[in-house]
């Protein structure tokens, strides 16, 4: 069982779109691999005006699996230390990132070193 994260474009669920950036995705669409219940929850961490970093919040709420656009080197080892493994890609939907990870498609971060933060990647 894991707790799989996708960083959104707007109002999350499987069908919206995958943010370029970790940080600064507006939701996080979470989907959970045994149940596959759909949650949205709204990224309120310092890079969006609230407390705390990325990682940090998405530790505290379980996530096991984080499929993201684009994140910086720093953000990877963050996730990585909180137990999070983090995958990259250019994925198109929700549900596109969650079946390439299911199929072993998706590409672990440690291989491509991460980009160069701020919102530029994707």
């Amino acid at each position: 069982m894991a707790i799989v994260c996708v960083p959104s474009e707007s109002t999350g669920g499987l069908g919206d779109r995958v943010s370029a950036h970790f940080g600064h995705a507006p939701v996080y669409t979470l989907w959970d691999s045994e149940s596959g219940e759909v949650r949205v929850v709204p990224n309120d961490s310092e890079h969006m005006g609230g407390r705390g970093l990325p990682a940090d919040n998405l530790a505290a709420l379980g996530i096991d699996v984080l499929l993201c656009g684009g994140i910086g080197r720093k953000a990877i080892d963050l996730c990585a230390a909180r137990g999070i493994e983090v995958f990259v890609g250019p994925w198109g939907t929700v549900g596109d990132a969650i079946e390439d990870w299911r199929a072993g498609r998706a590409t672990p971060a440690g291989l491509v070193g991460g980009c160069g933060g701020g919102g530029r990647c994707g």
